[in-house]
């Protein structure tokens, strides 16, 4: 959803079958942009398993290119966790 006299700066991502597990980590990693104005979820009640996620960027830039930035940078940081984990699991490591 686009807001309204924008160009693409100013945009809700509605993420159906999601909630504050990845609502809060995106926001997290979308945050870290610098050309990220603003971003920030909420979900739309209770018994709804969707959340609206908005972003809006400085300037020119898309906001969709700060999601896709975010989206991608939150599953390396995932990956990394489980390689990690798989890594020492396998050696017999304790935590």
């Amino acid at each position: 959803i686009q807001a309204d006299g924008t160009d693409g700066n100013c945009v809700t991502f509605v993420l159906h079958d999601e909630d504050h597990t990845l609502g809060n980590s995106l926001r997290y990693m979308v945050m870290k942009n610098p050309d990220v104005e603003f971003c920030g979820y909420c979900i739309t009640h209770p018994s709804e398993s969707k959340i609206n996620f908005r972003i809006q960027t400085r300037g020119a830039l898309p906001a969709v290119e700060p999601f896709r930035k975010g989206l991608n940078d939150l599953m390396a940081v995932c990956q990394h966790v489980l390689n990690t984990f798989e890594v020492r699991h396998s050696w017999g490591a304790q935590c």
